[in-house]
């Protein structure tokens, strides 16, 4: 679980990118299992669209490797009043940006690669830290925890099994 005080920094990270992209009408930050980090999304369920991120997300990952061409990095769909972005935002959360037909396709992913990025890293730190104090907590068979590397920008989000 992300502490309030990241998840707060989350959200005012969507919140700045709604700022700077007039025609985004949504934001969400989720977890990559379907829960909801922050949001910025109004008359829109996020419970929903985090389950249903989630969903395509799984499908993504799956189309990438069977195709050959890389781990996840992100997923445009259009609708017919518009469209929904969804990014990698760390190893373990995504970003997804609800906008009208009428915006820039390369200002909204080059605007939510970004967030995606920053994003990431706050949920990575997140979590690290919070790992962190049950990796020093004696257990009774001991054995290494294996290293976690850093987040990177640009790193794509861990493979699900199938």
């Amino acid at each position: 679980m992300v502490p309030e005080a990241e998840v707060r920094d989350v959200l005012d990270e969507l919140q700045r990118l709604r700022a700077r992209v007039p025609l985004l009408s949504g934001a969400l930050a989720a977890s990559t299992d379907g829960l909801v980090l922050a949001h910025d999304t109004p008359g829109v369920e996020a419970e929903g669209v985090a389950a249903l991120t989630a969903a395509a997300l799984g499908v993504s990952i799956r189309m990438t490797d069977a195709t050959g061409r890389g781990g996840f990095r992100e997923l445009l769909v259009r609708g017919g009043s518009g469209y929904i972005a969804t990014y990698a935002a760390g190893s373990s959360a995504v970003l997804t940006l609800l906008a009208e037909d009428r915006i820039n396709v390369g200002r909204l992913h080059l605007e939510g690669r970004r967030a995606g990025a920053r994003i990431g890293e706050l949920v990575d730190t997140a979590l690290e830290r919070v790992e962190r104090p049950a990796a020093a907590t004696p257990r009774a068979t001991p054995r290494a925890a294996p290293p976690r590397p850093a987040a990177a920008p640009d790193r794509a989000l861990p493979q699900r099994p199938t």
